[in-house]
């Protein structure tokens, strides 16, 4: 198959007729710039270098046969008829967080602890801190569920 165009990241050759992967930026999307990834990856390590907040990428499929147009032109927003539905990959802030990952803000808390008090705080801090949030987070989703919810509300964290 011949080349469509190179992946934005690692310049890798996307073949006409192959998968690749768009942001949903929509700046990244125009035509002027029209960024395409040959994987989730690819798309992966354009986010930071662009400070998405907040993206996702789309499965799109390149066209299946050469044309002048299609050099030119963003990828396509709406499938066409036949053409399985677009996979929505999500990472970063709404991605789930790993189990011995810090919750906390660490520059809040070493702020408030100076304005209050004024100590300094050890990084210990935060993972005990985290280990705490998790262990009374548990707690309130147990609460929740007990109830019938699906909501955890400020009444299902215990004083």
């Amino acid at each position: 198959m011949s080349m469509w165009r190179p992946c934005s990241a690692c310049k890798k050759p996307i073949a006409h007729g192959q998968r690749y992967q768009v942001c949903s930026v929509s700046t990244c999307n125009r035509p002027r710039t029209a960024y395409v990834f040959c994987s989730v990856g690819c798309w992966d390590s354009h986010v930071p270098t662009m400070n998405h907040r907040d993206a996702w990428c789309e499965e799109e499929r390149a066209p299946a046969e050469p044309s002048a147009a299609s050099m030119a032109v963003a990828p396509a927003a709406v499938a066409a008829p036949g053409v399985e539905p677009r996979r929505r990959v999500v990472t970063g802030p709404a991605a789930e967080a790993e189990e011995g990952e810090v919750l906390i803000v660490a520059s809040r808390l070493k702020q408030y602890i100076a304005d209050k008090a004024d100590m300094n705080t050890s990084a210990d801090v935060l993972d005990a801190l985290s280990d705490l949030v998790r262990m009374h987070a548990d707690a309130a989703i147990r609460r929740a569920r007990a109830e019938g919810r699906k909501t955890v509300k400020g009444r299902d964290f215990e004083a």
